[in-house]
C-alpha cells in the first residue's frame, strides 16, 4: 500500500513522503504550498460579509475564517451565482480544495472514471489523475485503513463510503485508528482524513442501503460530524472537512443529491460546529438535521396556518452539538421539538435530548420531546416505510401538544 501512495506522491507534487523516517513520521510543513490569489467570502452569523485579503497561505486560511457560518441572508444576498445540485455543490467543493492544495486525495469504490455512486467525483480523475483519485478494491476495511495510514504522514484523504452502511466493515478503523491515534500517539500524528458518504432511508432500498449511522459514531472520541442538507452547506462543510485537522464523518442523504439552490461563485466555507438558523420563532424551537429539515418546514407552513410560530434550526453538526445557538433557542421558547431519521433508541434525538435537559432544564416549560424513526429494519414496501420515518403531520400534532 505504501508503493501506492509514494507513486501518488511522484505524480502530483506529493514527493516529500517518498521517503519517510519512521523516528520522525509528523505531518511535513505545508508553508510551500502555492498561494491562492483570489479572495475568500466569509458569511458569519450576523450575516455580514468580510472580503480577507489575497495571499492566503494553505495552513492559515482555516484559522481565519474559523468562525464562518452559513446563514440563509448569506445564501440570498449575493448579487451573482450559480445553480448546483447537492451531489454537484460536494463535487465542487472537492475540486476546489484538490486544486488549492496537493495534498487532498480521494479514494473509495468507484470513485475514478465512474465518478462514484452518486457522481461527487465525476471528472475528478480525468483532471487530476489515477493516483490522486483512487479507485480502490472492494474491501472498505482495507481502504479506509489505507487512508487513515495516508492522513498520518500528511496527506489529507477523503474516503468515499457507496453507501454509509458498507463502512460497518471498517468500524475498527475508524473507532480504534482514526479517532484515537492523535491521542494514542501522544499528538505526534493528526489524522485530517474526510469520510463521507450516502446514507438513510432511500426510497425502496431496503434495510441494509437504509442505514443511519449517525447513532453508531457518535461515541468514537475524537471524531467530528456533520450533516448537510442543501447544496450552499454540503460545498461549506465539505471544504471545512478538508481543511480540518481533525478526523470528520460528512453524512449526506441519499434523497438529497437533486436538491438545486443557487450559491455564491466566490470561495466560502461553513464553520463545522455552529447550527444555522432556518426560521426564527417564539413559540417552540424544532430542531433537526438531514433530510428532515424538509419535513419540518412543510410542516411548519401547516403551524404557521394554525397560528404558532416555530423557530427551525438545523443542526448540522452532530458532533459536537453547538450548545449556544440551542441554549439562546431554548431561552427565548421555553419549549424543544427534536426530529431526527435516526432511530430512536441510542440516537442523535437522545444524546441532544440529554444535553438540554442538563444545560438548560431550568428555561423548559415542557418536556423534551423527539420524534425519531421505529426501532425496526426499514421495510422495502414503500408504504410501510414511510410508517418507519417520522411525517410531518406527526410533527404538527406534537408541536400541538407541547404548546398546549
Amino acid at each position: 500500500m505504501s508503493a501506492i501512495i509514494h507513486g501518488a506522491g511522484a505524480a502530483t507534487a506529493l514527493s516529500t513522503f517518498n521517503s519517510v523516517d519512521s523516528k520522525k513520521l509528523v505531518a511535513p510543513s505545508r508553508t510551500n504550498l502555492p498561494v491562492r490569489t483570489q479572495k475568500y467570502i466569509v458569511a458569519r452569523s450576523d450575516a455580514s460579509k468580510k472580503n480577507i485579503g489575497s495571499g492566503l497561505r494553505v495552513r492559515h486560511s482555516q484559522k481565519l475564517i474559523a468562525n464562518a457560518v452559513a446563514t440563509k441572508e448569506a445564501e440570498t444576498s449575493a448579487s451573482t451565482g450559480h445553480e448546483l445540485l447537492l451531489f454537484e455543490a460536494l463535487q465542487e467543493g472537492l475540486e476546489e480544495e484538490m486544486d488549492r492544495d496537493p495534498h487532498v486525495c480521494v479514494m473509495g469504490e468507484d470513485v475514478g472514471h465512474y465518478g462514484g455512486s452518486y457522481k461527487v467525483t465525476k471528472g475528478l480523475a480525468d483532471k487530476f489523475g489515477d493516483l490522486r483519485v483512487l479507485d480502490t478494491p472492494i474491501c472498505e476495511n482495507a481502504f479506509t485503513g489505507m487512508g487513515i495510514g495516508a492522513a498520518m504522514t500528511g496527506l489529507r484523504p477523503v474516503i468515499e463510503g457507496m453507501n454509509m452502511g458498507f463502512l460497518l466493515l471498517a468500524f475498527n478503523q475508524i473507532s480504534n485508528n482514526c479517532g484515537m491515534l492523535h491521542y494514542t500517539s501522544g499528538g505526534q500524528f493528526t489524522i485530517p482524513v474526510v469520510i463521507r458518504g450516502p446514507g438513510g432511508v432511500g426510497r425502496q432500498l431496503g434495510a441494509e442501503h437504509s442505514q443511519r449511522l449517525e447513532s453508531y459514531f457518535q461515541s468514537i472520541p475524537g471524531i467530528q460530524m456533520v450533516a448537510c442538507s442543501t447544496p450552499y452547506n454540503a460545498k461549506g462543510l465539505m471544504k471545512a472537512a478538508i481543511r480540518s485537522e481533525n478526523p470528520v464523518i460528512l453524512f449526506e442523504h441519499v434523497l438529497l443529491y437533486n436538491l438545486k439552490e443557487k450559491i455564491p461563485d466566490e470561495e466560502y466555507i461553513c464553520n463545522l460546529e455552529e447550527a444555522e438558523m432556518v426560521r426564527p420563532g417564539e413559540h417552540i424551537t424544532i430542531l433537526t438535521y438531514s433530510r428532515m429539515r424538509y419535513h419540518v418546514m412543510q410542516a411548519a407552513k401547516t403551524l404557521v396556518n394554525k397560528g404558532y410560530d416555530p423557530e427551525v434550526i438545523d443542526i448540522r453538526s452532530l458532533k459536537p452539538f453547538d450548545l449556544y445557538t440551542i441554549g439562546n433557542s431554548v431561552k427565548k421558547t421555553h419549549r424543544v421539538l427534536i426530529v431526527e431519521e435516526c432511530m430512536r433508541t441510542g440516537g442523535i434525538g437522545a444524546s441532544l435530548t440529554a444535553a438540554i435537559n442538563e444545560n438548560f432544564h431550568d428555561y423548559l416549560d415542557a418536556p423534551v420531546m423527539c420524534l425519531s424513526s421505529q426501532d425496526v429494519p426499514t421495510p422495502y414496501a414503500g408504504t410501510l416505510e414511510e410508517w418507519t420515518v417520522v411525517q410531518p403531520a406527526q410533527i404538527v400534532t406534537a408541536v400541538e401538544q407541547l404548546c398546549k
